[in-house]
């Protein structure tokens, strides 16, 4: 495929990303509603549906041990999960597509405020196991499924509304910054995923809806229109619509 030019304010923006904690997402989930901590998957999960917000480190107890000291690094928090869901629910989607799923967090979370049926795209093996384990023990298994593959090696399904959290930044950070060394990084990559996403996005229908956390590194193609923007600490949480 043609390598497509990068802005330079974008590609900067990319390489910041995910070496920052999302600190206002913090604050807002201290404790919970009634001041009790839920202690089971289950009780959780029911005080998620119910719309409250809980605390990261509480939620992160149910991803693997070697996953929790990485997830403020690289995982939607609790905050922005939920968030995501509302405005999805406002815009009545109906299927959402996760680029970059991490472990699960986002999809999860969506699957407990919204009746979405979501999926989330991994290439890390691990990650999608953990997806599938944290899905299945907060119950959403059934609407909240992920595929193990990087974006462009399978076909995508159906969706109307897309999620990135700035997916392809690792590219751009050198060894320090990535999770993991288990898969291959590098600036062509990064270009040739950016570039799958923005020919994605051209393609969609209009009515498609995208949110963005902290971009994705590239330019978000004509006809979308920017419906709402919250800051997160640190970061843009943007929700686009295409005309």
């Amino acid at each position: 495929m043609t390598l497509l030019p990068l802005d330079t304010a974008v590609l900067e923006k990319s390489v910041e990303i995910k070496l920052r904690y999302d600190t206002s997402a913090a604050e807002r989930t201290r404790g919970g509603q009634n001041g009790q901590v839920p202690t089971t998957p289950s009780e959780l999960a029911a005080r998620i549906s119910a719309g409250e917000v809980v605390e990261d480190d509480r939620f992160d107890r149910l991803l693997p041990a070697a996953l929790r000291a990485h997830s403020r690094r690289y995982f939607t928090p609790v905050a922005v999960a939920v968030r995501v869901s509302e405005w999805l629910r406002d815009e009545g989607a109906q299927e959402l597509l996760d680029i970059g799923s991490g472990a699960g967090k986002l999809c999860a979370i969506v699957g407990l405020r919204t009746e979405l049926r979501v999926t989330g795209l991994e290439h890390r093996a691990d990650l999608v196991a953990a997806s599938r384990s944290l899905a299945e023990s907060l119950g959403v298994e059934t609407r909240v499924s992920f595929l193990h593959a990087a974006l462009g090696e399978v076909a995508l399904p159906s969706a109307d509304a897309y999620y990135l959290y700035n997916p392809f930044g690792e590219n751009l950070l050198g060894l320090e910054g990535q999770l993991d060394h288990n898969v291959e990084f590098g600036e062509a990559r990064f270009r040739q995923d950016v570039g799958l996403v923005q020919r994605l996005l051209r393609r969609a229908p209009s009515g498609t809806r995208l949110i963005t956390y902290n971009g994705f590194g590239g330019v978000i193609p004509t006809g979308y229109e920017d419906r709402r923007v919250e800051r997160h600490g640190l970061n843009d949480l943007v929700l686009w619509r295409k005309r």
